[in-house]
């Protein structure tokens, strides 16, 4: 294996990281070596998602509300307490809620602004806060790398999650300024990333996408008309790109959002 694209040894983060997205990160991450911490918003979902990963590694990991930096406060010193530092900051706590997708008949005007204001707190705030207490101490260490998850709502409207594609769209102003921010005052081994996942089928998601006889959702067949790899992505391509991104490989990139979608963004359609 060549090196430079290690991440053996690292001690990684995941927010999120008892479900579906954040766990599949963070088995990819165990099974290339590195030290895992997750923090997931309920405590039955981090132990069931620890059972699962203790098998494949050093794993570790508690219930926190990322949208409470006291509590994200307390995780970080537990991290510290038991690796020293952090390496690895992976943002994967997010998604959308039922009352933030509005359904084929309604409108903008039908969405409940508490459902919207939910969405965008989770998302966009769920990112931020995190970042500002690893993100502390990767300042303090001179070097750290942190990956945030974007989206394809961030480049394209699609219709339906309002509130998911404005918080999403933030994440990549916000992953484009903390790079910044970071280089700028802190040295060039503190780097700021993200990924835009295309389609993948999730629980979140699951409903919309496929039928409950396991055929496609109208929704679901416009979006394989326009991904030129013609199906939907397997949750484990994003494992290389992430542990990319947070190796010696990536050392001089900061500041991008890369796109993990089989050509969707890429493809007009036509």
């Amino acid at each position: 294996m060549n090196e430079i694209f290690s991440v053996d040894g690292k001690i990684a983060v995941i927010t999120g990281g008892s479900g579906v997205l954040g766990s599949n990160i963070a088995r990819g991450f165990l099974q290339a070596g590195a030290k895992v911490f997750i923090i997931g918003a309920h405590d039955e979902s981090v132990q069931k998602a620890l059972t699962e990963l203790t098998l494949l590694g050093e794993v570790d990991g508690m219930a926190c509300n990322v949208l409470d930096t006291n509590q994200l406060k307390s995780v970080c010193n537990k991290v510290l307490d038991k690796w020293g530092r952090v390496d690895v900051l992976i943002n994967a706590a997010g998604g959308n809620i039922p009352g933030g997708t509005l359904t084929p008949e309604q409108t903008f005007f039908d969405m409940k602004v508490e459902d919207f204001d939910k969405v965008v707190d989770l998302n966009l705030n769920g990112t931020v806060y995190p970042c500002m207490v690893f993100g502390e101490v990767m300042s303090k260490q001179g070097k750290g790398s942190i990956v945030n998850i974007s989206s394809m709502a961030s480049f394209q409207a699609i219709t339906r999650v309002p509130g998911y594609s404005v918080a999403k769209s933030g994440i990549e102003i916000f992953t484009k300024w903390l790079a910044t921010e970071m280089a700028l005052k802190f040295g060039d081994k503190i780097r700021v990333n993200a990924i835009a996942p295309g389609f993948f089928i999730g629980n979140q998601n699951r409903a919309v996408l496929i039928n409950p006889d396991g055929s496609l959702t109208d929704r679901s067949k416009k979006v394989i008309a326009k991904t030129p790899m013609r199906r939907f992505g397997d949750i484990t391509e994003l494992n290389g790109a992430v542990q990319f991104l947070c190796s010696d490989a990536a050392s001089f990139i900061t500041g991008v959002s890369l796109n993990i979608d089989g050509g969707f963004n890429a493809f007009t359609g036509v």
